[in-house]
């Protein structure tokens, strides 16, 4: 197999607040290593608070980790500064969450998309424009849009404009932090089969960050399961859409409405209480707290995330779980 584009190893973030008593410390991230490859879309998934925005952001380097390394085309760059970083960033480039607040109200599309590609200098007002116009043709928009203001265009519409400011940079690999969840529904489908398109026509690599596992599913070649800033259970999409071997996914998966209730085949999954703080995670499974299947050992004993006999030596399903479950495809999900 080819060399990873991009390697986390060991990525862990730690943040310092104030706390009753004196200062204390959110574990964000907590010893987190991933591959992925040139041309693939990992999904990374998870509740709110689970540390997936954290990793993306330290995946652009929008944060410095505590420890760990970031490794981007055979070369570390966690702390990269000053030239070296405005070089990477025109390989590496992050789509935010809601384009109201990350589109300037005041700038018009043409400088708003056209910002990065001016920043690092050396380009001609000329080319520029047509950069500017191709990029915006390629993400559905018409040309004359650059003339316009954010606030004349659907949330749908801005969000086009959010891509094209990243695309106009030609990266190879995309950070999109939860793309998807400020748009209306009707909406959601269609930059999700954009950033489809865009894949394969222009070669590019996503990590694609989203508590919706259903939309996670539907884009990503592999999933990355988060709980409470460490990965849980990683592997193919149809794996862990159909056969989820930790009990977080399985909860995740039941959550999924289901269009036909009559027709519905997957197991429901409850799970009690909230999830617990960062501040001070549980000893041993973070999950065992909420977990309906824990046993004296996960509280105990931190799991390893690593595959499971079952799956066969060499597995790319990798579960961290002392006692993994075992179901047909029809029990989770058709």
């Amino acid at each position: 197999m080819a060399k990873p584009l991009l390697q986390l190893i060991g990525l862990t973030k730690h943040f310092g607040v104030r706390a009753k008593g004196g200062r204390a410390v959110v574990h964000a991230v907590d010893d987190l290593s991933l591959d992925i490859h040139e041309g693939e879309t990992l999904g990374l998934v998870g509740e709110s608070g689970c540390g997936k925005s954290t990793t993306a952001h330290m995946i652009v380097g929008l944060a410095e980790p505590t420890r760990g390394d970031v490794i981007f085309n055979g070369r570390n760059v966690a702390g990269f500064v000053g030239q070296a970083r405005r070089q990477l960033r025109q390989q590496l480039q992050y789509i935010f969450q809601d384009p109201n607040d990350s589109l300037d109200p005041r700038m018009k599309v043409r400088s708003i998309v056209s910002e990065g590609l001016r920043a690092q200098g050396r380009i001609s007002r000329r080319e520029v424009e047509e950069r500017v116009a191709g990029v915006l043709r390629q993400v559905g928009l018409p040309a004359d849009a650059m003339d316009r203001f954010p606030h004349e265009f659907s949330g749908g519409q801005r969000q086009r404009i959010g891509i094209a400011r990243a695309l106009i940079m030609q990266p190879r690999l995309v950070v999109a932090d939860e793309p998807i969840s400020a748009l209306d529904v009707s909406v959601q489908s269609q930059i999700l089969n954009l950033m489809g398109d865009l894949k394969r026509e222009l070669g590019l690599t996503y990590v694609f960050v989203s508590h919706n596992l259903a939309a996670v599913g539907y884009i990503s070649d592999r999933i990355a399961v988060m709980y409470l800033g460490r990965i849980v259970e990683i592997g193919r999409t149809g794996d862990i859409m159909t056969r989820p071997r930790h009990p977080y996914t399985e909860a995740l998966l039941s959550a999924i409405p289901e269009p036909d209730m009559q027709a519905a085949k997957r197991t429901r999954v409850a799970l009690s209480g909230d999830v617990p703080s960062p501040i001070d995670p549980p000893s041993g499974c973070h999950f065992h707290t909420r977990c309906p299947f824990a046993q004296p050992r996960c509280a105990a004993e931190p799991p390893v995330l690593e595959h499971k006999a079952e799956d066969g030596a060499g597995s790319a399903h990798l579960t961290a779980c002392h006692f993994p479950r075992r179901h047909a495809q029809s029990e989770i999900c058709r």
